[in-house]
């Protein structure tokens, strides 16, 4: 998602007259675009402002800008540490052409108001990836959810969906551009529901609508909520062989005592349930998590329950960290962070031992099958193989041939790390 926001923030400044650059040394404004989930990303957030102060010393006029989450959370310590020119909140991008006009040697510019409407819907991101194959596409900004150990309620506010035709219009925009993947973004893509007049469209039906563009443009999306992804949902990705068979689905804990304490509004079971559907009506769909080690209160025993409920579903991967405590959220104001943190390090790579170990028995499951694979560029190990992604997510690597970045291929599968598919 903050990838997406890069895209409009360098429409807006585009329009205002602004040209970008690849090397900061020639910037006239650097600005760093943030995210308050987790501590170590702020941490790295503050190195770069060093270097962004060594930058000055050699352009004393060079204008340093903060935006995103960390700004709307942060904003009073950035200000007065003297480190940034430029304050502007998730929902603030529309300001900063103005705000960078009103700067001066003692006036630094602050907005972190949030919103309950802005969406960016009428704003075309400038593309920032590479490879011309892939486009990020926003189709709703903010969470209602406010699990206790999350701050993205507080720094991006109040869930809201952008209007559905805006996002086929710029689905059909890229398609007609020659991208040929689409992921659609959202902090709870499932919860997606716009409604105009008599017309309402939920998240199945956006889907579907997408999907239906062209036969040849692959549809993603990130990320689903457990507590709300439907069968409707389900039985449309079914239904479209371009929609990929692939659900991020993050659980954060196998024990129904910590999923109450961390508010996700679904237990266990309900968890276990929804992946049986899935896997009873898409029996090849990939499925990623994310996995908290260490959250308040933890015993060894709910600690137990997420290990078993790895090694039940069996995910291809994880993303998996030690409870980190954020301040403003429910759990740093209601609970004791009282897991030590040697301990929290010690389940955690117990975790990631187990997913490892899982993620190499998915992988290697898939030798000898045919996939198909939509061709990214070149290997970064080996420039003479191609890698690209399965429908079900997995990276595949083979030999280049003749292939181009943008194609379609079939590969079969050899061989497999516990990350890539090596095939032919």
């Amino acid at each position: 998602m903050n990838v997406n926001d890069t895209e409009v923030i360098f429409s807006i400044l585009a329009d205002a007259g602004y040209a970008r650059t690849e090397e900061m040394d020639q910037a006239d404004l650097v600005m760093a675009n943030t995210c308050s989930i987790r501590d170590n990303a702020e941490q790295r957030i503050w190195g770069r402002l060093e270097v962004f102060n060594q930058l000055r010393k050699k352009n004393p006029a060079l204008l340093v800008g903060i935006v995103g989450c960390m700004a709307e959370r942060l904003k009073d310590k950035l200000l007065d540490t003297h480190k940034v020119d430029l304050v502007a909140g998730p929902d603030a991008y529309r300001s900063l052409p103005r705000m960078l006009e009103a700067i001066g040697p003692d006036s630094p510019q602050i907005d972190v108001l949030l919103s309950r409407e802005e969406t960016y819907a009428d704003i075309t991101p400038v593309r920032t990836d590479k490879n011309g194959i892939s486009a990020f596409i926003s189709i709703m900004r903010g969470c209602n959810n406010v699990c206790s150990y999350c701050v993205v309620p507080y720094t991006r506010g109040a869930e809201r969906s952008r209007d559905a035709h805006s996002i086929v219009r710029e689905a059909c925009d890229v398609y007609q551009r020659g991208y040929k993947e689409v992921t659609l973004l959202g902090q709870n893509v499932d919860s997606y529901l716009w409604k105009s007049g008599t017309e309402t469209v939920d998240f199945a039906g956006l889907l579907e609508r997408v999907a239906e563009i062209a036969p040849d443009l692959r549809v993603r999306f990130a990320t689903s909520h457990p507590k709300d992804i439907s069968d409707e949902v389900i039985f449309t990705m079914a239904a479209h062989p371009n929609i990929c068979k692939h659900i991020h689905l993050p659980v954060q804990s196998g024990s129904s005592r910590m999923l109450e304490k961390m508010r996700r509004k679904y237990d266990r079971a309900w968890y276990l349930e929804r992946v049986a559907k899935i896997r009873s009506v898409m029996p090849e769909c990939g499925l990623t998590t994310d996995v908290i080690a260490g959250f308040c209160s933890e015993t060894l025993e709910d600690h137990t329950d997420t290990l078993s409920l790895m090694e039940e579903v069996g995910f291809d991967w994880a993303f998996m960290f030690a409870y980190s405590e954020r301040p403003g959220t429910l759990a740093q104001r209601n609970y004791p962070d009282d897991v030590p943190s040697a301990e929290k390090n010690r389940r955690l790579n117990e975790i990631i031992t187990l997913q490892n170990r899982k993620s190499l028995e998915r992988y290697r499951a898939q030798i000898g099958k045919t996939l198909e694979v939509l061709v990214e560029g070149p290997s970064k190990r080996n420039p003479e193989q191609l890698c690209g992604r399965a429908s079900n997510n997995m990276m595949c690597v083979f030999p280049a041939l003749d292939r181009k970045a943008g194609s379609y291929v079939c590969v079969k599968v050899v061989d497999a790390t516990s990350a890539t598919l090596i095939c032919e």
